[in-house]
């Protein structure tokens, strides 16, 4: 039997005008902004109408500690979401864009997949509706007005050696990591080490994706901290006078973008942080938007439990004011058995040792969205033809075991009728009272939240914080900034900073390299291990299997 892909599957779809699926999602005809027939851009002041509208039932989607084998988050999200549109409930999907670095690298794309995705889905993971262009220029407005600033005479005092703002590109481009900028002489600028950030890891992404509205949106650009001067102060956007014009460029930007799921189910697109950089999460402008709409709003926040569901909980819905009613905690059969030490070409053979010892990695999410984040959960195994019985069975009664339910998804294969067994424990589950609470709280000092953080969420003996971050630290909670949250970089492959520590391992400590403040987003990021901001492309990147015919029909996408 020959498979479709999901390119394919998306382009044989038939789908609604984008106005249409407007009105039945209750969006009057003024506030939506068409980009050709089937994407649209919402403007905010609907949010402004429907304020005093009670809000519907939010869902967090997340997953195990991602492998080669692949989980299926986003496939699941969209898949749930047409499984309760299909039981006629009123429903929305809330998604991240993808960033182009990924899917011209290793993702391919980044909309779901098989019968469970969002379309237009080449131009979803393209260009869109331009928000990356936006906030790349926006980004690198900043930095060109800041290093014109110190070329004109450096009236605020920078310190070169100090500037922390970084110019980006929405690409894997390993070679701007590190470059020398600036040569050429006197007029050519100020020459000095620098570097590039991927589009998604720039802190106006994450601002965009934590702003209420446009007054909050500039209010926030205008707190970035790009530099310090010679005697250690803050160099601000403020300071440069510019936060006007980096709102401007942004004012299209901050509007949601609205999509369709294949079975025409209301999705809104908007934002995509890394979750192993930023924060993760879709912007909160959709997400309450999609709230006002719908009962229910499916949304997703990236890689695992332990980065995107404590960022979406510590930072989204701490500063949004959300309250979520349940989470799905995303698992395969075949990643637990990687977990569990199986090499990736043998994860097809029925291995019952192995899934047992893979299966810690499943029960330390769960237990961290129930208990530490104190969220109603179900497990969702994403089916493949290659699970038995057996292990299907051995993953329920563990999960029982902490008083869990396992739902089996087959929403790649089946679209929304796949989904309906996940749908009927989520709709259980939203009705139950639970006890949705932070991590940690406002008051703990910035050492303190990264301690929490790394012992309760990673299982980790303690922290070791070099002596450059010990001296960062210093600085920022000098400058008043202790009572921010803390957005952690770590690698998305372990509960650890080590990659290669799959499973849920014990016995190690999370060392700080690195402490940041920004304080646009509002947030603190500490940097573990060897994360790169800037992504590199792999050896064969998805970029060779991409190709556009005469027709312009596009190829390659996954």
């Amino acid at each position: 039997m020959e498979f479709k892909t999901d390119i394919q599957i998306a382009q044989e779809s038939v789908m609604t005008n984008i106005s249409e699926i407007a009105e039945k999602a209750g969006i009057d005809d003024r506030y939506i902004e068409q980009y050709g027939k089937y994407k649209a851009k919402i403007d905010y002041n609907l949010l402004k109408e429907k304020e005093n509208e009670p809000d519907g039932k939010l869902i967090l989607v997340t997953a195990i500690s991602p492998t080669p084998a692949g989980e299926g988050k986003t496939t699941t999200t969209v898949g749930l979401a047409d499984a309760l549109h299909k039981m006629g409930k009123n429903v929305f999907a809330a998604l991240r864009e993808p960033s182009l670095g990924p899917v011209f690298g290793v993702k391919g794309g980044a909309a779901g997949g098989g019968y469970a995705q969002v379309v237009p889905m080449e131009d979803i993971n393209l260009h869109f509706t331009g928000d990356m262009h936006a906030i790349g220029i926006a980004n690198n407005l900043i930095a060109a007005c800041l290093d014109n600033h110190i070329q004109q005479g450096n009236q605020l005092g920078v310190d070169v050696k100090k500037i922390t703002w970084k110019r980006v590109i929405d690409m894997n481009d390993r070679q701007l990591r590190n470059v020398v900028d600036g040569l050429g002489g006197r007029m050519q600028g100020v020459p000095r080490e620098d570097g590039f950030e991927i589009t998604v890891a720039s802190e106006i992404m994450a601002i965009l994706c934590l702003s209420k509205d446009i007054k909050d949106l500039k209010e926030k650009i205008a707190k970035i901290i790009v530099a310090y001067t010679y005697d250690d102060k803050p160099v601000t956007v403020s300071d440069l006078k510019i936060q006007g014009a980096v709102a401007a460029v942004l004012k299209d930007a901050l509007k949601p973008n609205l999509v369709q799921t294949l079975e025409h189910t209301p999705a809104f697109i908007h934002g995509g942080p890394f979750a192993n950089i930023a924060h993760g999460c879709n912007s909160i402008m959709a997400t309450r938007m999609a709230l006002k709409l719908a009962d229910y709003v499916v949304t997703e926040a990236g890689f695992a439990a332990d980065l995107g569901a404590e960022k979406f909980v510590d930072i989204k819905c701490r500063k949004a004011g959300l309250h979520p009613s349940a989470a799905v905690v995303v698992a395969t059969v075949r990643a637990l058995k990687y977990h569990g030490g199986v090499a990736k070409a043998d994860l097809n053979n029925e291995n019952l040792e192995a899934l047992e010892k893979g299966l810690p990695n499943l029960l330390q999410h769960v237990e961290n969205v129930t208990k530490n984040y104190g969220l109603p959960c179900v497990v969702a195994i994403n089916r493949f033809p290659t699970d038995t019985e057996a292990e299907l069975q051995m993953v329920r009664e563990k999960c029982k075991e902490m008083g869990v339910n396992v739902a089996l998804s087959e929403v790649w294969g089946k679209g929304g009728e796949g989904g309906l067994e996940l749908a009927e424990e989520v709709l259980r589950l939203v009705e139950r009272k639970n006890d949705f609470h932070f991590v940690y709280e406002d008051s703990l000092s910035i050492e303190e939240k990264i301690k929490t953080i790394a012992t309760k969420i990673y299982r980790a003996d303690g922290v070791v914080f070099e002596a450059n971050a010990k001296k960062q630290l210093a600085t920022i909670e000098g400058l008043g900034f202790s009572e921010l949250p803390v957005c952690m970089a770590k690698t998305q492959f372990s509960f650890s900073d080590n990659p290669a520590l799959i499973g849920a391992p014990r016995g190690f400590n999370i060392t700080i390299k690195d402490v940041k403040v920004c304080a646009g987003a509002g947030f603190i990021v500490a940097k573990t291990g060897d994360i790169m901001t800037m992504p590199g492309l792999p050896k064969v990147p998805s970029a060779e299997k991409i190709d556009i015919d005469e027709n312009g029909v596009i190829s390659g996408l996954f």
